[in-house]
C-alpha cells in the first residue's frame, strides 16, 4: 500500500509577528539611544548656546549689553573672521575679543600688529597665557585664578571707581609696563588691566572673567555700569567672535607634512618594536607535531544532536533544507534495500523504477515524496516525514 503524499507548496514568507520578534532588539536599542541623544541634547542646549555672543539672549549670551549700549547710540557689529577684525582697527572703535585663546599664534601676531597704535580700544576677554603675552605684551597671567568672583576696584582708573564692586574674578594677571592700571586685584594681583598705548590715545583691557558681560549677571554688583563704561567709550563696537572656520587660522609658513609631525627618534623606536616583536615570535614559536586524537569529556547522544540542528531549522524558518535532509538520508537508506548503488541514490531513474517494482505502487506519488518540492508549513514538514518513515517501514517489511 502506497502512504499517501500531501501536495507540497512553495515556503510562505516570515508572518509580521516572526519579524517583530527578531527585530525588537535593535529596534528598542536604537529608540532607548535616541531618546538619550534629544535628553542630552535639551539639557545642554540650556547651559551654554550663544555664550558671549550679543546676538544671544542665553543666560550666558551677551545680548542685554548690546541693548544698552545701542540706547546710548553705541552701535554693535558682530566679526567671525580676523581680516574683519583687522579692518576695524580704528580711533572710534573699541574691538572686543571674546576668546582670544582660539586664535592660533600667527593670528595672534596680524591682530596686534593691527591695533598697537591705532588709537581705539582692544578689550581681551579672559586671556591665558597662551595668547595675553601676544596680544599684550608685557602682561603675564598667574597660573592660580581668583578665589573670589565679587571684587573691589582698589585703583585710580575712573569706570573702576565709579561702577565699584564687580564680578571680576578670575585670571589674574601682572604687568611691569609704566602707566599701566592695576583693578580689581585678588591676593594683590589685578583682574581688570588698563594699558594705555605708547603712542597714541588708544588703550589695551585685560578682563579676567567674562561674566560682567552676561545677561544673567548684568544686574548684579556694579557689573552693568563696567560694562558700558569699559565697551561705550567709543562709538562703534565690533564684536569678534573667532571661528574655527577662519581661513587665516592656518599659516601656509607653518604647513608641515605627516614625517615632521612625527616625533624625533620615531624610526629607531619602530625598529626596536621590529626586533622585539621578531624575538617575540621566535621565543614563542613551536614545532608542530602529529594530530593526537582526544577523548570529548562528556558523551552527547544523538537524539540531542538531531533535536539541537531541528530547532536551529525552525528558528530559521529552514523548511526546505530540513525535508531535502529528511529525503536524502531516507533515499541512502532505501537504496542498499531495492538493489540500488548507493552512488545512484539520488538519481530519480534509478531509484524510482526499483521502488514501484518493489512495492507495486504509483511512480509519480514515489517521485513526488523522494524528489518533490519543500513543504509548506510546518505541519506539512512533519507529514512528510511520518510519510517517509512509513515508506521505509514498508519497504523494510519481508
Amino acid at each position: 500500500m502506497t502512504p499517501a503524499v500531501r501536495s507540497p507548496t512553495t515556503s510562505a514568507p516570515p508572518t509580521a509577528l516572526r519579524l517583530w520578534t527578531r527585530a525588537r532588539g535593535p529596534v528598542l536599542a536604537f529608540a532607548l539611544l535616541l531618546a538619550a541623544s534629544i535628553t542630552l541634547a535639551a539639557l545642554q542646549s540650556e547651559a551654554r548656546h550663544g555664550a558671549l555672543d550679543p546676538r544671544s539672549a542665553d543666560p550666558y549670551g551677551s545680548r542685554a549689553i548690546s541693548e544698552l549700549l545701542a540706547d546710548r547710540g553705541v552701535t554693535t557689529r558682530v566679526v567671525t573672521d580676523l581680516a574683519d577684525a583687522r579692518a576695524a582697527a580704528d580711533p572710534d572703535t573699541t574691538l572686543l575679543v571674546a576668546a582670544p585663546d582660539l586664535l592660533t599664534e600667527h593670528q595672534q601676531k596680524e591682530l596686534y600688529t593691527a591695533t598697537a597704535g591705532s588709537g581705539g580700544r582692544t578689550v581681551l576677554v579672559a586671556p591665558s597665557s597662551w595668547s595675553v603675552g601676544t596680544l599684550a605684551p608685557g602682561v603675564t597671567a598667574d597660573p592660580a585664578h581668583s578665589h573670589d568672583s565679587v571684587l573691589s576696584p582698589d585703583c585710580a582708573l575712573p569706570a573702576a571707581r565709579r561702577a565699584g564692586t564687580a564680578d571680576t574674578g578670575g585670571i589674574r594677571y601682572t604687568t611691569h609696563r609704566p602707566g599701566a592700571d592695576e583693578c580689581y586685584p585678588s591676593e594683590r594681583l589685578a583682574t581688570l588691566l588698563r594699558l594705555p598705548d605708547t603712542t597714541g590715545d588708544g588703550d589695551t583691557l585685560v578682563l579676567g572673567a567674562p561674566d560682567i558681560l552676561y545677561n544673567n549677571r548684568l544686574d548684579q554688583q556694579g557689573n552693568a555700569s563696567l560694562a558700558l563704561q569699559l565697551l561705550g567709550s567709543r562709538n562703534h563696537l565690533v564684536w569678534y567672535l573667532p571661528s574655527l572656520s577662519d581661513t587665516t587660522a592656518t599659516d601656509p609658513d607653518d604647513e608641515k607634512s605627516f614625517l615632521d609631525l612625527l616625533p624625533s627618534g620615531w624610526i629607531w623606536g619602530t625598529l626596536q618594536l621590529f626586533v622585539a616583536a621578531a624575538l617575540a615570535a621566535l621565543w614563542r614559536a613551536r614545532r608542530l607535531g602529529p594530530l593526537v586524537p582526544e577523548k570529548l569529556p562528556v558523551a552527547i547522544r544523538a537524539s540531542e544532536t538531531v533535536e539541537g540542528r531541528a530547532r536551529l531549522y525552525r528558528k530559521a524558518d529552514a523548511r526546505d533544507r530540513a525535508a531535502a535532509a529528511l529525503r536524502s538520508t531516507t533515499r541512502t537508506r532505501l537504496a542498499p534495500l531495492l538493489g540500488v548503488p548507493v552512488p545512484q541514490a539520488h538519481a530519480p531513474e534509478a531509484l524510482i523504477p526499483a521502488l514501484t517494482a518493489h512495492l507495486h505502487g504509483n511512480g509519480q506519488v514515489m517521485h513526488s515524496l523522494l524528489f518533490g518540492p519543500p513543504p509548506g508549513d510546518d505541519a506539512a514538514l512533519i507529514a512528510l516525514a511520518d510519510q517517509l518513515d512509513a515508506l521505509e517501514r514498508e519497504v523494510r517489511r519481508p
